[in-house]
């Protein structure tokens, strides 16, 4: 066993596409499918499977993918502290839920680009629900979630921001300007949420029906925009967090209701596993994440 077959299994559970993974280790893909199997054919099981032009996993690929994600960090930090190289190099695989990726990490990742050319990035989109195990499993380095302060004996988290949600609608929506409301208002109002298991719409949806809401018609999507493209259009009342609705407010597009939301109290943090070796490379993001989402 080699360790470039490991870092190209690593690589390509992270990309989850053969191409992707030929690109970030600048091989042709005949190669990463030559290194896979040379591998698969050493240790006597299939490691993965192809879906199309996707790759997912085995059981026998996710038992090792822990393996190899600590053996890898073993050898980057190794090789650090044998080179004490200045220039800093390396490869730093993130994971952040949807509305955090489209209106939060853009300017990071720009920022961290211009300021290490080298580290390599890899962005690993995944649902709220996945996020930590994704860490618990090695297949990401830190994550980004949008959630209740986390508590865990096992990962790190550390607050960024608060982040305040809104409920708007469009401007022509019966609601729209009304200065006070009460719980019956929302009776037979179609609320558009996010995905089930999403955290704030559960605790959303429950502190309505605990005041007594009641007829409620859910539409459901899995993007923080398309919930706001179909409130902008009139189709029934949004939760939000404000920093995916600002320009919207700011040009009359969509109106807040007033209703009082300080229950809800959710917040930007970052998270990795307490026991991962935290290489330089790692350790410049998280710092210039600190220095971005404050």
């Amino acid at each position: 066993m080699e360790i470039r077959q490991l870092k190209t299994f690593w690589t390509l559970a992270s990309t989850c596409s053969f191409s992707r993974t030929a690109e970030v280790l600048n091989y042709v893909p005949s190669t990463v499918t030559m290194q896979i199997k040379a591998l698969e054919e050493e240790l006597g099981v299939k490691l993965l499977d192809r879906w199309g032009k996707s790759v997912v996993l085995t059981d026998a690929g996710h038992q090792l993918l822990p393996y190899a994600n600590k053996i890898l960090n073993d050898v980057e930090e190794a090789r650090y502290v044998s080179s004490q190289s200045e220039e800093l190099t390396g490869t730093v695989i993130i994971g952040a839920d949807e509305v955090l990726c489209t209106y939060r990490l853009p300017a990071l990742l720009r920022l961290f680009r211009e300021r290490y050319p080298h580290v390599r990035l890899l962005f690993r989109p995944l649902s709220s629900d996945n996020l930590k195990q994704s860490l618990r499993e090695g297949n990401v380095d830190v994550v980004f979630m949008l959630d209740e302060p986390v508590i865990s004996t096992d990962l790190h988290a550390e607050l960024l921001m608060d982040e305040p949600f809104l409920m708007v609608v469009s401007p022509d929506h019966s609601l729209a300007t009304r200065s006070t409301l009460g719980i019956e208002d929302f009776n037979r109002e179609q609320i558009i949420l996010s995905e089930k298991g999403c955290s704030y719409r559960t605790f959303f949806y429950r502190t309505l029906l605990r005041k007594g809401a009641d007829s409620l018609t859910e539409l459901e999507f899995n993007s923080a925009e398309a919930i706001k493209q179909c409130a902008m259009v009139g189709l029934g009342i949004a939760l939000l967090p404000e920093m995916a609705i600002k320009g919207e407010m700011e040009r009359g597009e969509l109106i807040a209701l007033p209703w009082d939301l300080s229950e809800i109290r959710f917040t930007t943090q970052m998270l990795w596993h307490q026991e991962k070796w935290i290489s330089p490379s790692m350790r410049a993001f998280i710092e210039s994440a600190r220095n971005v989402l404050k």
